[in-house]
């Protein structure tokens, strides 16, 4: 390849580079100012309340006066929340501020979930605050026979695909493994992990966790 040829790469390369800069900075500032209000206010009109400055993209809801969702929260695709049941006085989910969501979240419920602020909540997480029973003589497809509301206390975090079942209280601090079913509740700054999730350990203040210089 002569030198003119290879100077003629080099620019084109960089005229795609800052073509591909233009285009994802006109699509980002299109979704701020256009997009970003327009679905707010499409679920607003429905009777979800939304605080200042969340941002989200798709969403699934069947009832969304039973939402309620906080300041500044980030809320990944395709989260679902499943009010189940016919209409009634809402809301039901509460999200505080400052919150995570990851895509493909699902909140089933029947009763009320209440989730405090700064909670971080990986992708693929479920959260489930009825159940069907157990006991021979039963269908499992009948109606739910026990709900029983969660809580989730303010700076929680909560691992991928983690699943929550009914009645349970996780402290605020807490940590939830990955993938763990949590079927009874967590003292404050627990990590816990495992199906069913156990203790594993407490968390420890960040001075001891540093390494001395």
């Amino acid at each position: 390849m002569t030198d003119s040829a290879h100077e003629a790469t080099k620019e084109d390369s960089a005229w795609k580079k800052l073509r591909f800069r233009i285009f994802f900075r006109l699509r980002d500032r299109l979704s701020t100012l256009v997009l970003r209000p327009m679905r707010a206010a499409y679920w607003s009109l429905q009777g979800m309340e939304i605080g200042k400055g969340t941002i989200f993209s798709s969403l699934y809801v069947t009832w969304p006066h039973q939402v309620r969702i906080g300041n500044r929260c980030i809320i990944e695709h395709d989260v679902y929340f499943h009010f189940d049941g016919i209409f009634q006085p809402g809301p039901s989910i509460l999200i505080g501020d400052r919150c995570f969501i990851g895509s493909g979240c699902e909140f089933n419920i029947t009763d009320r979930i209440e989730i405090g602020n700064y909670c971080a909540i990986a992708s693929g997480c479920r959260f489930v605050d009825h159940n069907h029973g157990t006991a021979l003589g039963v269908h499992s497809g009948d109606p739910c026979e026990t709900s029983t509301p969660i809580s989730i206390g303010e700076d929680v975090w909560i691992g991928a695909n983690a699943v929550i079942l009914e009645g349970v209280k996780i402290g605020t601090g807490a940590v939830v493994a990955a993938g763990a079913v949590v079927t009874a509740s967590v003292p404050a700054n627990a990590i816990v992990g495992g199906v069913p999730a156990k203790l594993i350990r407490y968390r420890i203040p960040a001075e001891e966790t540093t390494p001395p210089s």
